[in-house]
């Protein structure tokens, strides 16, 4: 856009603020969907949760100090995360050169005394190449999702009011753009495509839904409460727990949690044995001359003592 309004642009020199925003508002207004984009990728980024970042070890390996052992090598990403990583480096290069050949190519062309003079030969091709290269991305960013919404025949977690919004924007999008001066087929073509798939989407969806409603399912296949289909999840007695301290389980508890429960109370038992430990050594230091068997030791003398105390106080006593 800013390539094919570049001579409307440079108008901004020689008319009023209020004329300039109107002769660049196509391009104001494809560049807050750039940003907005843009920004939803920023806070992906961001914040992408960490505990799906890295391979992590267990929580018992944890409390017994195994992951410790390999904090000197460097964490294993997660496929996930090192494919946004990636994906994140190859949109940054790819911003930064063709930011760069196009003003490159605007600002080396020859200029032309009329703002609606067609544009030199190497920056129409260079346009022609940026409208179609982004066609091409907007079709491989809908064609996954698709193709998934397609195969397992669910809505899922896509909102359909969403599309609803989107789809005919899209077409508002594509007027506005190509009613504009300066502009030819590159311009919109990128959000025709978007919006044709967008639409196909949403015409899915519909069906899609429609179909859940029939057969009693909710967006991710799921039977509903109250359809014949519908079975309340079988409840699997925890064997062999009752000896586990800190754990109660019964029969209608979920395996999962039962699982959970079972890790936490071999954590809290593991934690409270080595927190023990430790207080008896703070209470006890020991030294080079504390003997190997300091408990029995000590068990032995005081026995000693009692014993003699005994002793003193039965002959003292008769």
């Amino acid at each position: 856009m800013v390539t094919m309004q570049w001579g409307i642009v440079k108008c901004c020199r020689v008319v009023s603020a209020a004329s300039c925003m109107e002769m660049t508002l196509g391009v104001v207004q494809v560049g807050l969907q750039w940003f907005l984009f843009s920004m939803i990728f920023v806070l992906y980024m961001i914040y992408y949760p960490p505990h799906l970042k890295y391979v992590e070890s267990g929580p018992i390996a944890d409390t017994f100090g195994l992951h410790s052992l390999q904090s000197s090598k460097a964490p294993e990403k997660r496929e996930e995360w090192r494919l946004s990583v990636v994906l994140s480096w190859v949109t940054v290069i790819h911003i930064i050169l063709i930011s760069f050949t196009s003003f490159f190519l605007l600002l080396t062309a020859t200029p032309s005394p009329s703002p609606t003079a067609p544009l030199p030969h190497q920056v129409s091709l260079w346009a022609t190449f940026l409208g179609v290269s982004s066609a091409i991305l907007a079709a491989i960013q809908y064609a996954p999702q698709i193709a998934h919404t397609y195969r397992h025949k669910v809505v899922g977690a896509l909102s359909i009011p969403m599309m609803c919004i989107q789809s005919p924007g899209a077409v508002l999008m594509v007027l506005s753009i190509a009613l504009r001066p300066g502009t030819n087929w590159t311009s919109w073509i990128t959000f025709a495509v978007a919006g044709l798939m967008q639409g196909t989407l949403l015409v899915m969806c519909i069906i899609w839904k429609l179909r859940q409603n029939r057969l009693g399912l909710d967006d991710f296949g799921h039977p509903l409460p109250g359809t014949l289909e519908y079975e309340e999840p079988p409840a699997r007695p925890l064997e062999h727990t009752e000896d586990v301290p800190g754990l109660v389980t019964s029969d209608d508890d979920d395996p999962a949690a039962v699982s959970r429960a079972l890790a936490a109370a071999l954590e809290s038992a593991v934690e409270s044995d080595v927190r023990s430990f430790v207080d008896e050594a703070s209470e006890h230091p020991v030294n080079e001359e504390t003997p190997l068997l300091a408990g029995a030791s000590n068990d032995a003398e005081g026995k000693a003592k009692e014993a003699w105390r005994q002793w003193f106080s039965g002959w003292f006593g008769q």
